[in-house]
């Protein structure tokens, strides 16, 4: 029989595991960049067969010193699913198979092929953008934040919003533009492959934000006879070349917005706080057409769903809206509240497709 002093000791146990859980949580993702740094997946990758740690060792541009504490790294990496160990040689008769280290060379897990340098829709850059310290310290400063009048934790540590944080940091404006380039190809290719009747009927389309032009490149290659344009702030778009049904257009979203059939606004709503996100869709719905003649809106974001069968997803989901709450004054929205936005803009109805992992694609009518 239990006695509740074993009970009490097992709960003490347990809530410690948890919290430490918690609290080198940070383990995981700086050991990640650590590696992604040293190019270790692109050096492994490059290989072309199980590498062995001596031979990884060799490749790595590090001080030799450091030799005993690159097994350690990737044994944190390989627990955390970015790599796997394969035996690439015979064991003794003598020796267990989880004892021999000396046979096993590394390959990369599924997950690790979109961390590499040249793939085309690498989520390294977004790592090492939300990973500069510039982004992280903010998270330091949260606290200061709950007790002054500043916008976010990010002026708080700044002095200044993101976005103008980011105009001054070179590195990371890099980091930031490269980051949304590699996401805006990975939905671009999901949607004009799985999603292309949410262009059916369209003559026109205006990306608002379009940022370096990713989405808007590729939606004109794919339909030659939509006239698209590219619209963001003057010096996002400086330098942007234009083709035969494509062109951009300098502006702010919250004053105008150029006359199409529908508006593409992708990731553009989570930034803002539901009364500049009213004011931006208003600008929206001035832009286009009634719903009997084609008009609508495309939205690319996160529709917030507590589902006990995907925590992972839910988990993500409000890792971005604390995200959200310290680099910008945005939020992630429920269903609920992204109708209320709409209902508040004066928007008829809407359709949520949820094709995209964590975010949806919603549909909205004037």
């Amino acid at each position: 029989m239990v006695s509740q002093h074993d009970e009490q000791c097992r709960d003490l146990l347990h809530s410690q595991a948890h919290i430490w859980s918690h609290i080198f949580s940070f383990i995981k993702p700086m050991s990640l960049k650590c590696a992604i740094q040293l190019q270790i997946p692109d050096i492994i990758n490059d290989h072309g067969s199980p590498m062995l740690l001596s031979e990884l060792v060799d490749a790595l541009s590090i001080n030799k010193e450091r030799t005993p504490f690159v097994h350690r790294l990737m044994r944190i990496l390989v627990h955390s699913g970015f790599f796997v160990k394969q035996n690439i040689g015979r064991t003794r008769n003598d020796e267990k198979e989880e004892d021999n280290e000396e046979n096993k060379g590394y390959l990369l897990a599924p997950a690790s092929r979109y961390l590499l340098k040249e793939e085309s829709l690498s989520l390294r850059p977004f790592l090492l953008a939300m990973l500069d310290p510039k982004l992280m310290n903010p998270w330091q400063d949260m606290s200061k934040w709950f007790k002054n009048g500043d916008v976010n934790p990010c002026h708080t540590t700044h002095g200044s919003v993101f976005w103008e944080h980011a105009c001054h940091e070179s590195g990371l404006n890099h980091f930031f533009n490269e980051a949304m380039a590699s996401d805006s190809r990975l939905v671009t290719t999901v949607i004009l492959k799985h999603c292309t009747s949410v262009f059916q009927g369209l003559n026109s389309i205006v990306d608002v934000g379009c940022g370096t032009g990713t989405v808007v490149k590729a939606i004109a290659e794919a339909l030659p006879n939509v006239s698209c344009i590219g619209f963001d702030l003057p010096h996002v778009i400086r330098g942007l070349v234009g083709s035969k049904n494509l062109s951009y257009v300098s502006g702010d979203m919250f004053q105008a917005i150029p006359k199409a059939d529908a508006v593409l606004l992708k990731w553009i709503l989570h930034d803002w706080s539901d009364q500049e996100c009213i004011k931006i869709l208003k600008q929206c719905r001035e832009a286009i057409p009634s719903k009997e003649n084609g008009g609508k809106l495309i939205i690319i974001d996160m529709v917030l769903k507590d589902n006990p069968q995907d925590n992972q997803s839910l988990e993500t989901q409000l890792f971005f809206d604390m995200l959200m709450m310290t680099l910008t004054t945005g939020r992630e929205r429920s269903e609920k509240e992204w109708a209320q936005l709409f209902l508040d803009a004066s928007f008829s109805e809407y359709k949520i497709f949820p094709i995209l992992g964590s975010r949806s694609l919603i549909e909205v009518y004037p």
